[in-house]
């Protein structure tokens, strides 16, 4: 036993590294390759709040509402209010979820882009977002060459 901690002992003297060593490079700058002219990628961050609000409303509304139905169904059926066929439950149910589904896409594609917010609706912006959108899904030497 005693010599299997004294190995361990002077294994551990052999990996230690002197300070000087250890922090010698730690001043040294590393270049960087970033350009000095700032590329903005990404959805500023009072366009996603605002496409957040919208989507709230358009598409978390529908979808809680087909969520209940089943809810509101099964109370109907159980306190014997009315015989509800399962297949007008689903029915129902999937109409509001396709009703959330198309509140996501008009959410997304109906937020202003501007500093202010546009109107309540926001339809005028939806075609602008689209070309924006196809715009994203296209190669980058693609979009280069439109612009020149």
């Amino acid at each position: 036993m005693k010599n299997k901690q004294g190995k361990k002992k002077t294994r551990n003297k052999k990996n230690k590294i002197s300070n000087s060593d250890a922090f010698k490079n730690i001043e040294k700058k590393v270049p960087t390759n970033i350009s000095k002219t700032k590329k903005t990628n990404g959805i500023p961050k009072y366009v996603a709040d605002r496409m957040a609000r919208r989507i709230f409303f358009t598409a978390g509304i529908p979808t809680i509402m087909g969520m209940s139905v089943f809810v509101v169904s099964y109370i109907i059926v159980t306190k014997n209010i009315a015989e509800i066929p399962p297949s007008s439950t689903i029915a129902i149910s999937a109409l509001f979820f396709l009703l959330g589904l198309g509140g996501l896409s008009f959410g997304i594609l109906s937020a202003s882009w501007d500093k202010e917010p546009g109107s309540f609706f926001g339809i005028e912006n939806i075609p602008m977002n689209v070309e924006r959108a196809k715009a994203a899904f296209k190669p980058a030497s693609q979009n280069f060459d439109e612009k020149k």
